[in-house]
């Protein structure tokens, strides 16, 4: 099974910097070895679904523990 994963953390600054809480989840995403997409209003993910959802717990408890107050995730299941 395949799954596609946004998220979001905030608080959000508008433009300038990338938050801290970003840069580190998406660092984790990156280190877990997924397929991703970083982008100004959120991150994608997509791949096995065990590999997603490994990724996933990683970013978001690097973003809580980087400044993050909230995390908004959506998870499509998108089969081959």
């Amino acid at each position: 099974m395949r799954l596609t994963a946004e998220f979001t953390s905030e608080p959000f600054h508008g433009e300038g910097e990338v938050p801290t809480h970003a840069v580190h989840a998406v660092e984790a995403v990156r280190a877990a070895g997924v397929a991703h997409d970083f982008g100004p209003l959120g991150t994608s993910v997509d791949g096995d679904a065990a590999a997603v959802l490994d990724a996933l717990r990683e970013a978001l408890a690097a973003a809580f523990e980087n400044g993050a107050t909230r995390i908004t995730i959506q998870i499509d299941r998108s089969d081959d």
